[in-house]
């Protein structure tokens, strides 16, 4: 079930989420097989904490992986990914359902290769969910900052 506070936001820009059976979406390879679209597709967040303490995530294209030295270079710390009671901690979603949607504190990166996928889908909260909508909606919805942190 997707959480209500994801619900607000996808209902307050007039998106719909896509539901499957629980724990059938939890990797970018799983969601892009279910809703029959390249890996690409699949907007898929990552959660990295900084030496500091603060978190960033990361959204980016599910056939791509970030590369730390780009992220060091777009938030000017170095980072590592943060583990799941941390994801969840900060979040409040589990690792294979986390998303851009109702999360606070958090300084959301938008991976510029996402531009390149029409439509993308990032999760709604859940290991069996993904809203499909346009990179710019998703700009839009998240407040997310564009950058370049994946490899080539």
């Amino acid at each position: 079930m997707i959480p209500e506070r994801v619900q607000a936001v996808l209902k307050r820009h007039d998106l719909q989420a896509i539901e499957f059976e629980p724990g059938s979406t939890p990797t970018a390879v799983m969601a892009a097989e279910k809703l029959g679209v390249e890996v690409g597709n699949i907007a898929k967040s990552l959660l990295f904490v900084a030496k500091d303490g603060r978190y960033f995530m990361v959204v980016c294209p599910g056939d791509r992986k970030v590369a730390n030295a780009k992220l060091k270079a777009a938030i000017g710390a170095k980072t590592r990914m943060a583990n799941a009671e941390q994801t969840h901690a900060a979040t409040g979603f589990q690792p294979g359902g986390v998303c851009p949607f109702g999360v606070e504190g958090i300084e959301i990166l938008l991976d510029a290769a996402l531009q390149n996928y029409q439509p993308i889908y990032p999760a709604a909260g859940t290991d069996s969910s993904g809203v499909p909508m346009s990179f710019e909606e998703l700009q839009r919805v998240t407040g997310g900052r564009i950058c370049d942190c994946t490899a080539d």
